[in-house]
């Protein structure tokens, strides 16, 4: 390798010249003298401020010990606006000790200005490595090739600020393998990884590196006078360095306001960003438009769009709702913008300031029309693939049809329960959401199907608060909707809910209407189900004499009727009625048919069957035919297991902690009750508390 003092040619515009050491001579030509080049010391100094970031830190660190020796660490910052990337992109590079300089440029990748042209950037790196501004070639290719040559026997730290893209960034960095380069950009840059790039994701700071923050401006006295507020106010921020810094200087000029003033005036979300804007150049609000600004067009009506989704997490197949085709090249867009962050395989979401900022656009460009139009489209998606999940799950139940206004894109089918049901409790918090967003729209119609297909996913996971909140959505929805099968179904639910809540009085109200309702319309065999629904109140009441009689009743309705199915659910909650009245005799033979009955239609409702084979174990036991009953009971909980219902796996518990007990086997049943309590726990379940009492009673 030849000596930095070595001839290097230099070809621009055809012109021959020579550098070379000060004070040599070449052929007939003489160099005068020059003044020593100083070792180029660019880098701005580190913020005065900075917190947090102790991940990627070491992250930046262990990259840099494990990078290959052939050629320059590369290193790529990339994360949304006001982010923090030049914060960390600083505060790490200054703790780098490179013996031959550190060269800066801000690219002004997003600025109000035009990214700056690489040829810019060339010039002023050769400028600080010594060239002469009349020897600078004017041609980027020449530029290139001296700047490789200048610095292929340096190592260098090479600081890339803001930079608008891979190309723009590449052609500055140097040739030898002992340089580090350092990029920031809100861009991801994936162009470069193949360069040997090492990404790193900066994101917002956690919740106790925010306030540290805000600390660190606004003072200790101040934040620990008001700290539940303060965190609070960095939630609003969203851990966004920028929001933070706007509040904190907020909070400096005023001196005599308390955290709650500014915590008030951004708990608005309409006004949030235009109040996160200093008297200064801080803007949360600019940056943002910088970003959206650089969209293609495409990319850029689908940022708006997916804003109508509430918040939380998404699919990439909502994008194709939103759009229709090359969704998944304009998500790409987004992610590539840091626009939307990446939150697990092929699911999205927006930071909480970002989402407000496409709100905002989505309300200054698109008409309202275009507003409901997609979230009618998210909303129908939704609805759609929740139904194959639905018709897998539950395949005996009767469905509405629904028309849908366009025909919903890449609605996925599934290929067993459990995918089915995974994929329900996944969208769980985002079908409520999008039933609740549809009916402030007024599509009550389609809200009051979103809330009817959670039905499979309430039955097998219980889900008792969002059950009633559903439930309450879905008789609102019958009612604007205008029909009164609808209303009485849910309303029919809805008390069922209530009951469970222990609100007795309004579960009563709810299944009176129904059966009303019912009535009305003339669909005996939904009235007769309803009057089942509404036994079991009594049941819970403890009113176990009427609730015996009306079973008895509704079973007898059901047999007019033709209706096994409803015979053999009927069956299975008298039978346990008969058992909390002292009656296993008489329970047995009742549970023994609901068995039967049910396991004919046990591969459409393998759940109700396992329920009967799981009352008829505690019959069994009660009887004194404890063999037959570990076996039922044993049955029972493989059924539920497999069928991944929590609630019935713990049913299951408490009748093999009884048949246990009875057994003698004290240390067995202990260990099925405390598994029944840790179960019912989870969901939210009274039945908790009897299986603590059974504990207790075997201490």
């Amino acid at each position: 390798m030849p000596d930095r003092g070595d001839v290097v040619e230099n070809r621009a515009e055809g012109v021959r010249g020579t550098v070379v050491q000060a004070g040599t001579i070449t052929g007939d030509l003489h160099v005068h003298e020059r003044a020593r080049v100083p070792t180029p010391r660019q880098l701005p100094a580190p913020p005065a401020l900075f917190t947090g970031r102790a991940d990627e830190l070491a992250e930046l660190e262990a990259a840099l010990r494990a990078a290959h020796a052939a050629r320059p660490a590369i290193f790529v910052l990339t994360g949304p606006a006001g982010v923090g990337k030049t914060a960390l992109l600083l505060q790490w590079a200054s703790s780098l000790d490179v013996p031959d300089g550190q060269l800066f440029v801000d690219l002004n990748g997003f600025s109000l200005d035009e990214p700056m042209d690489p040829e810019a950037a060339l010039g002023s790196f050769l400028r600080a490595l010594g060239t002469p501004p009349d020897e600078v070639p004017v041609r980027l290719s020449e530029q290139a090739a001296l700047y490789r040559s200048l610095t292929a026997d340096k190592a260098l730290l090479v600081v890339l600020d803001n930079a608008f893209s891979a190309a723009q960034a590449r052609v500055l960095f140097p040739a030898s393998p002992a340089s580090v380069v350092v990029v920031s950009s809100r861009s991801r840059l994936t162009g470069l990884v193949s360069d040997g790039a090492h990404l790193v994701e900066v994101g917002p700071l956690p919740p106790a590196a925010a306030v540290s923050m805000l600390t660190a401006t606004v003072g200790e006295v101040r934040v620990a006078k008001e700290r539940k507020r303060s965190e609070d106010l960095m939630a609003l921020c969203g851990g966004m360095p920028i929001a933070i810094r706007v509040a904190a200087a907020r909070l400096l000029l005023r001196s005599r306001w308390p955290v709650r003033r500014m915590y008030d005036e951004l708990a608005a979300e309409q006004s949030r960003l235009a109040r996160l804007t200093s008297s200064g150049e801080l803007s949360v609000q600019a940056c943002f438009d910088l970003s959206y600004k650089a969209l293609a067009p495409a990319a850029a009506a689908l940022y708006r769009r997916l804003s109508v989704h509430p918040d939380g997490e998404f699919g990439a197949e909502v994008a194709s709702a939103v759009v229709g085709g090359n969704a998944e090249a304009l998500l790409d867009s987004l992610l590539e913008a840091s626009l939307i962050e990446e939150c697990g395989a092929e699911r999205h979401r927006f930071h909480n300031l970002l989402r407000l900022h496409a709100q905002q656009r989505l309300v200054l460009e698109e008409p309202e029309e275009e507003v409901s139009a997609t979230l009618r489209r998210i909303a129908e998606w939704y609805l759609a693939t929740a139904r194959k999940a639905d018709e897998v799950l539950t395949p005996y139940r009767k469905r509405t049809p629904y028309v849908h206004s366009v025909p919903p894109r890449e609605v996925r089918s599934f290929d067993g329960r459990d995918e089915a049901l995974a994929w329900l409790e996944l969208e769980r918090p985002n079908l409520i959401a999008v039933g609740k967003a549809v009916l402030q729209r007024g599509f009550a119609e389609l809200a009051w199907h979103l809330a009817d297909v959670l039905w499979p996913l309430f039955l097998l996971h219980k889900h008792y608060r969002d059950r009633l909140v559903v439930d309450e959505l879905g008789v609102e929805a019958a009612r604007r909707w205008g029909q009164a099968f609808a209303e009485a179904d849910m309303r029919k639910r809805l008390g069922r809910a209530y009951t469970i809540a222990g609100r007795y009085d309004e579960a009563e109200g709810e299944y009176e209407t129904s059966m009303r309702l019912w009535s009305e319309i003339g669909d005996h065999r939904a009235l007769c189900d309803t009057g089942r629904s509404a036994a079991r109140l009594h049941w819970d009441r403890g009113r176990l004499a009427d609730a015996r009689a009306q079973y008895e009743r509704v079973a007898a309705a059901a047999e007019e009727l033709g209706a096994p199915r409803l015979v053999g659910l009927t069956l299975v909650n008298l039978g346990l009625v008969l058992l909390d009245l002292g009656r296993p005799l008489e329970a047995v033979p009742r549970l023994d048919r609901a068995r039967r009955i049910l396991a004919e239609a046990a591969d459409s409702d393998p759940y109700n069957a396992a329920r009967a084979v799981i009352a008829s174990a505690v019959a069994l036991c009660r009887t004194g035919s404890l063999a037959a009953a570990e076996g039922a009971a044993a049955e029972g909980l493989r059924a539920m297991t497999s069928l991944g219902s929590v609630n019935g796996q713990a049913e299951a518990r408490l009748a093999l902690g009884e048949i246990a007990g009875l057994e003698g086997d004290v240390g067995r049943a202990r260990a099925h009750y405390q598994s029944a309590e840790d179960a019912f726990r989870s969901l939210g379940s009274s039945m908790a508390d009897v299986a603590r009492q059974r504990l207790v009673a075997l201490d």
